[in-house]
């Protein structure tokens, strides 16, 4: 399982996402970015998990059961 974290600022990451696979989690990334600022950050499709925030990261994870979260989030889902 892989999570996906939404960062902002100085903030805690915050785990927002999981997805079976990192290309899953990466194509998402992609289609949910609407644009690459020159500092780094990012703005975000909204109304997906990533809304309001400025960056991500990811990472091989261990199942976490059933947590309350978008579990491979679509486009669709919208």
């Amino acid at each position: 399982m892989w999570c996906l974290y939404a960062l902002k600022g100085r903030q805690p990451r915050k785990l927002v996402a999981t997805f079976d696979s990192e290309q899953q989690l990466l194509a998402y990334v992609q289609w949910a970015t609407l644009a690459h600022k020159p500092d780094g950050t990012r703005t975000f499709e909204q109304k997906t998990p990533l809304t309001g925030y400025t960056g991500f990261e990811h990472e091989n994870c261990p199942d976490l059961g059933s947590v309350d979260l978008p579990h491979n989030p679509t486009p669709g889902m919208l």
